[in-house]
């Protein structure tokens, strides 16, 4: 077998825990609005996106579409198809396949044509068909969008994919004539500071932040290269030995999708991600929404039907960093450490 042919375990990931915690999270409630994950080369943060997807359980899509449409009743709303699904589903004509959730990159120079899809004009104009060639936020459809470099894109660029996660649609319109479809993906972006930063416009869209950086206990140190060395040289073995681990992580994120509409957010700990917000100076409202998103993802990913002050805590250091204003608090992994020790005294 080729070692291309399977990705390393996640569960094999040694460390890391806030990064594994917020990939998880997403995955279980994609409407945190993903994770922008921080660090310098070499902590895993490419190998753990890669991994997510091997977790998630195989997805019923409409045969052929490029879209990878939801098949199912839709309850009078058709939101979950794109306009031949919601004819062949009309005419019950819709075929299914399966397939596994896809992880799907963005090349750092990608034009806003390959990232939206095109419309062909001429055929909209001259013939009235709206012929649409699809781009990478159709195949990211259900899926996870993986940037790298996210620093790097065009503003323009970014814009346009948070616009697209927080909504759920693409909309491609040109000289009158528009397009949509769905775009519902878990965004997953990461960056090396030193190589630049996003605006602070944009950081906030991101509803969770990690800063990761490389691990200084030797043990540690040992077992990453050990792991890394045993992938290497036998990848199907490797993935059998974590197996075990992997299955378990994959039923606790299958758990917490199905308990996560039951998990229950009492009003007292409202008025407490209020007052954390707050207190760490915030901008805006986002963050509260996010904070208790957050808790209560957490809650369901520990199998519990109400989320706790704990909870709070914890999301408030995922949710809070990149949208601290104030001195001198300016770098995320100064932040990170604030809000902790902030949450600390608040919940002791």
């Amino acid at each position: 077998m080729k070692n291309h042919t399977f990705a390393y375990p996640f569960s094999a990931i040694v460390g890391q825990d806030l990064m594994k915690e917020a990939l998880l999270l997403n995955v279980v409630n994609p409407r945190l609005g993903g994770v922008l994950i921080r660090g310098e080369k070499g902590t895993a943060k490419s190998t753990a996106v890669r991994a997510l997807a091997s977790l998630l359980p195989e997805i019923d899509v409409a045969e052929g579409c490029p879209f990878a449409c939801k098949p199912g009743p839709t309850n009078g709303n058709d939101s979950d198809f794109c306009v031949d699904c919601a004819v062949k589903a009309e005419a019950g004509t819709l075929a299914t396949a399966r397939r596994r959730t896809r992880v799907v990159d963005l090349p750092v120079g990608a034009t806003e044509d390959r990232v939206l899809g095109t419309l062909d004009l001429e055929a909209a104009i001259k013939k009235g068909e709206k012929t649409f060639e699809p781009g990478i936020l159709a195949e990211a459809h259900r899926g996870i969008l993986y940037v790298d470099e996210v620093n790097l894109l065009d503003d323009h660029i970014v814009d346009v994919l948070l616009d697209a996660a927080a909504m759920g649609v693409n909309t491609v319109e040109r000289e009158g004539v528009s397009f949509s479809h769905p775009a519902r993906f878990v965004l997953v972006g990461t960056m090396n500071p030193e190589e630049g930063e996003l605006r602070p416009q944009l950081l906030d869209r991101f509803g969770l932040c990690v800063q990761v950086e490389g691990i200084l206990d030797i043990d540690s140190r040992v077992e990453v290269v050990k792991r890394r060395m045993a992938f290497e040289d036998n990848p199907e073995d490797f993935a059998r030995i974590w197996a075990k681990e992997e299955q378990a992580v994959a039923s606790r994120v299958e758990r917490a999708r199905a308990l996560l509409p039951r998990v229950g957010f009492p009003d007292e700990l409202l008025r407490l991600v209020a007052q954390i917000a707050v207190d760490m100076g915030v901008d805006g409202h986002r963050a509260d929404l996010v904070m208790m998103k957050t808790a209560k993802t957490m809650a369901a990913l520990d199998g519990r039907d109400i989320a706790t002050r704990e909870d709070v805590g914890l999301a408030a250091e995922l949710a809070l960093p990149h949208r601290m204003r104030k001195k001198p608090f300016q770098d995320i992994g100064l932040a990170q450490g604030a809000v902790a020790g902030s949450m600390e005294k608040a919940l002791a």
